[in-house]
């Protein structure tokens, strides 16, 4: 499996590949991810370089977002001040599921989060998603609070905000990684 930046002309199968897992999602009993995303916020990610696919041969296996940037109003001034990287939109197509390749994508962030000298790899997820939660947990995440204020990247009101962080940690997730270096994440005043 290669890993590589995620191109413009990639949105629309990006796009499916976000409803697929919300369709999914929904037969779990979970309204996670029921709004759709924007496109044009997807894009920007996809621009600057913080969207990166998993492909076995011809198919999509899974994707991941990676950013130094931190959704505003969830974490605290003095967290924000620490080197840090945040993960989102994290799926893996269900014909590559049980492979642990969630578990892989995770390790590859904290890799290259460590390669651009951040402590902690940072991530939201569903408020009332307690299975995605327990996943988490598993991988290492400590749970630091739920914040339920706000309101949502999408509109309405805010439903990604269980935080959880865990240091970063050079890994080897086994992926042909074909994506830059990292840069160095800017340190937040």
């Amino acid at each position: 499996m290669i890993i590589t930046p995620a191109q413009p002309s990639e949105l629309p199968k990006l796009i499916t590949f976000r409803e697929e897992a919300a369709s999914w999602l929904r037969g779990l009993g979970t309204d996670q991810w029921s709004r759709p995303y924007p496109p044009d916020l997807l894009l920007a990610s996809i621009e600057v370089g913080a969207v990166f696919m998993v492909r076995d041969g011809e198919q999509i296996a899974a994707t991941i977002t990676l950013t130094p940037e931190a959704e505003e109003g969830l974490w605290a001034d003095a967290e924000l001040s620490e080197p840090s990287m945040f993960v989102n939109k994290l799926i893996v197509a269900r014909t590559h599921a049980g492979q642990n390749l969630g578990g892989r994508l995770l390790d590859w962030a904290a890799d290259r989060a460590y390669r651009a000298s951040a402590k902690w790899l940072r991530l939201d997820a569903w408020t009332t998603n307690e299975g995605l939660q327990r996943y988490y947990l598993r991988q290492g995440f400590e749970h630091v609070r739920t914040v339920r204020e706000g309101g949502a990247v999408n509109g309405g009101p805010r439903v990604s905000g269980w935080l959880a962080q865990r240091p970063t940690r050079p890994a080897d997730p086994g992926f042909v990684d074909e994506t830059p270096a990292p840069e160095s994440v800017p340190l937040k005043q």
